[in-house]
């Protein structure tokens, strides 16, 4: 197991509802060593990940170690965070989960092809939501080896 770090997890997501059984999920536990950060929109995830202000300041904003990203949000989406996220040296280690209701091939295809590490469909039931939240947070947080901050 790694050692436990306190970098943020970003959740970009634009709905109330999803955030929150979004947050339950990860914290349910009691083993999420992490604070949980959310932006509902892509313009503020964007500045936060590429430190512009009010977010320039690396030590009391430090880049994530995972993000869970919504791809259907008003402004700008989830695709275009996403390639804007792994087109940039600075944070293109970041892990990106696309977690979304949207089945569409041409989504998958095309995150994949921008560079997101996985693409998980939300489940309907909450029971569901709860434990695929869980098992990503397992695999990401305690399973997968990252590397550090840059």
């Amino acid at each position: 197991m790694r050692t436990t770090t306190r970098r943020p997890i970003l959740i970009v997501e634009d709905s109330d509802d999803d955030f929150e059984a979004a947050q339950r999920a990860l914290m349910r536990d009691g083993e999420l060593h992490n604070p949980i950060l959310r932006f509902d929109n892509g313009a503020e995830a964007l500045n936060y990940l590429f430190r512009k202000a009010p977010y320039d300041d690396p030590q009391r904003f430090p880049r994530p170690e995972l993000v869970l990203l919504d791809l259907n949000m008003p402004g700008i989406d989830g695709r275009s965070v996403l390639t804007s996220i792994k087109e940039d040296d600075s944070t293109r280690c970041i892990p990106v989960v696309v977690l979304t209701t949207s089945d569409d091939e041409g989504d998958i295809s095309q995150c994949y092809r921008a560079g997101a590490n996985s693409y998980v469909r939300k489940p309907v039931a909450l029971d569901e939501f709860t434990a695929t939240l869980q098992s990503l947070r397992r695999f990401w947080l305690q399973v997968a080896v990252l590397p550090g901050e840059r």
